[in-house]
């Protein structure tokens, strides 16, 4: 069969060569073409290891050497840390719900949009300071005020083609009063909130 010749260095480093002598084969003609010709009769292996850490036993590290890890996965709890990244909700909400009802009470007036996430596009607006309602409403901020800009909302989205609305309150807002009212108002006129 095969005649295995190995070799070893001496020094700092261990270098290892290795000759493997495989049998000659029958057919010596150039211009075969089968399998068992096209490997090579001899294969040469060289192999260097670096030194082996020592240790002097006096603790201080002198002459001791380790190989660490270049890279290590992160953990869950690392990854979870990671400040910049977005949760799937956080990334997917502006696809899932386009249409943001967005109402801003003034101690003058109150003002409701209904804002496209994706292009920041304005699909309806009604507020009482515009100049129609600003003269023929008694109180631009009672519950009366808040339920006919709700019924404009509603009207001008359905105009525009927009049946679905999200509504995201704010820190600590509570869903009641003039808001509530608002909401009511333009679920009753047909608008589905989601």
């Amino acid at each position: 069969m095969g005649v295995l010749v190995m070799s070893s260095g001496s020094g700092s480093g261990l270098s290892t060569t290795t000759h493997l002598r495989l049998p000659s084969q029958r057919v010596d003609n150039k211009s075969s073409l089968s399998f068992r010709s096209s490997f090579p009769t001899t294969l040469t292996l060289t192999l260097t290891t670096p030194p082996s850490p020592t240790y002097n036993g006096k603790g201080g590290g002198g002459g001791c050497s380790f190989i660490q890890a270049a890279w290590t996965r992160r953990s869950r709890g690392e990854a979870a840390k990671k400040p910049n990244r977005k949760s799937w909700k956080q990334r997917t909400d502006m696809y899932m719900r386009p249409f943001l009802l967005n109402v801003f009470f003034s101690k003058r007036f109150v003002h409701a949009k209904v804002m496209h996430r994706g292009t920041s596009k304005v699909i309806s607006v009604a507020t009482t300071n515009a100049k129609d309602l600003r003269n023929s409403l008694p109180s631009l901020t009672d519950n009366n005020a808040c339920r006919l800009v709700g019924k404009l909302i509603a009207e001008r989205s359905k105009e525009a083609d927009v049946y679905a609305l999200a509504y995201e309150p704010r820190k600590d807002e509570r869903i009641e009063g003039k808001l509530g009212i608002i909401l009511d108002t333009i679920k009753d006129n047909g608008i589905l909130f989601v």
